[in-house]
């Protein structure tokens, strides 16, 4: 097994000379098995090594015994041990998530802390079994090619050593090397999912392939190639398809179909902090064909004039109307507005910042045509729906600025004589 180790490391580039590493034990044969295979090859690397044990108190007397026996087999190795106690079952009342997802995410935060604390790599003890029940768990949940990349070898400062192992590698890896371990009981029964496809299902595979595990992961090795592939395009999509008021409904609908699926799902995580799942997906492609609009909760996908776009449900009016002469900045509507205007003439009458009223008009700075600001809108192709919220700075029905079209005639005058600027901060991007 050790062999298996050596090569994950060497394949996924997991650790470099001088390393330290937090080893997340639980006490259970792959963590110890984990824990005892990089204290055999620390040498090599000349690691640091460290663990960790989170006690999730789920399991009264059991979880108190896994605490002391982390202990123990960590003084036998003189490595040093970092124990917290999470009351996880209270906790994941509070987030309102399930009691595996909410230990998951304590483990980690305590891990990534440690890690911090010790400038250290994180060591899991995840192997090819593991791997092979994601898969499947996953995929009886209903997953894209996008999510079938299972467990990664290594994801930032988080490694994966035993990847490569199977469970059957780490059983005879214990009893070669004299390792004692503790056993969930949680792990023995089929009360969970997971645990009747370890003890149904892949037993029933592996009679049809006894290195499925295995097979398994070259699988998963060659999904996560393709997922790569297609977010990159994903990505040179959007970036084609951007335009200022949304994305191009026909430039968007020429791409490869996968491609087209990802750019969609990245842009409802991105303008809607929304999860899609397939069916909103199809929805979304349909209304790029014929137009409409998609549901999305807090937010709603809209697709007209040959643009998609995201809009709040809610969508916040100005509080009220703001005068100034002089600098201030605010908040509206997700977006940071920050205003400068250098009032050195104490006569400088004050100017409101607003959203659009009846008998506003806009002149055009190069132009120098006067339009009511409805037909100067109409001629940018602004968007309905984004007209209601947009930010102006007027001298009475005169614009001086407005968010959609700029400086006016009159506001470039401003501009020069006041140093007039505006600057609109919104998901990390600037825009003067």
């Amino acid at each position: 097994m050790v062999d298996s180790v050596l090569r994950a490391v060497e394949r996924y580039d997991m650790l470099q000379n001088g390393d330290s590493v937090v080893v997340g034990l639980s006490g259970g044969a792959d963590s110890v098995s984990l824990l005892h295979v990089l204290n055999s090859i620390k040498e090599k690397y000349n690691l640091t090594i460290y663990a960790a044990h989170l006690n999730h108190m789920l399991r009264g007397e059991e979880a108190e015994r896994d605490e002391a026996f982390c202990k123990i087999l960590c003084k036998k190795y003189n490595i040093p041990l970092y124990v917290r106690r999470a009351d996880i079952r209270e906790l994941s009342a509070e987030r309102k998530v399930s009691e595996e997802l909410c230990g998951r995410d304590e483990r980690y935060a305590f891990f990534a802390e440690l890690a911090h604390k010790l400038n250290a790599k994180i060591a899991t003890a995840h192997t090819a079994s593991d791997n092979a029940e994601t898969l499947l768990f996953n995929l009886a949940r209903g997953m894209s090619v996008m999510g079938a990349g299972g467990i990664p070898p290594k994801r930032g400062d988080i490694i994966r050593p035993l990847i490569l192992c199977t469970r059957d590698d780490i059983e005879r890896y214990c009893a070669d090397n004299g390792l004692s371990y503790v056993t969930d009981s949680t792990n023995l029964g089929d009360e969970y999912t997971r645990n009747k496809i370890r003890h149904r299902v892949i037993p029933t595979l592996k009679e049809l392939n006894p290195s499925f595990e295995l097979a398994v992961l070259r699988f998963c090795e060659s999904a996560a190639l393709a997922a790569q592939c297609i977010s990159s395009q994903a990505e040179s999509l959007l970036r084609l398809a951007k335009t200022d008021y949304g994305w191009s409904a026909d430039t968007l609908l020429r791409a490869a179909p996968a491609a087209l699926t990802e750019a969609l799902a990245l842009l409802c995580e991105r303008q809607a902090d929304f999860t899609a799942e397939a069916r909103h997906l199809e929805l979304l492609t349909g209304i790029l064909k014929s137009g409409g609009a998609v549901d999305l909760g807090e937010h709603t996908a809209v697709c007209k004039q040959g643009l998609l776009r995201f809009s709040p449900k809610t969508i916040k009016s100005m509080p009220c109307q703001l005068r100034f002469s002089g600098s201030f900045e605010f908040e509206y509507n997700e977006r940071h507005i920050v205003v400068r205007l250098e009032n050195s003439d104490e006569e400088l009458k004050e100017y409101v910042l607003r959203t659009r009223q009846g008998g506003d008009r806009f002149t055009f700075a190069k132009r120098g045509v006067t339009k009511p600001l409805r037909k100067a809108l109409n001629e940018k192709r602004v968007p309905d729906e984004a007209r209601e919220s947009l930010l102006l700075i007027c001298d009475g029905s005169t614009v001086l600025w407005c968010e959609a079209l700029g400086y006016s005639k009159q506001g470039e005058v401003l501009r020069e004589t006041h140093k007039l600027s505006v600057i609109i901060s919104k998901r990390g991007e600037n825009h003067a």
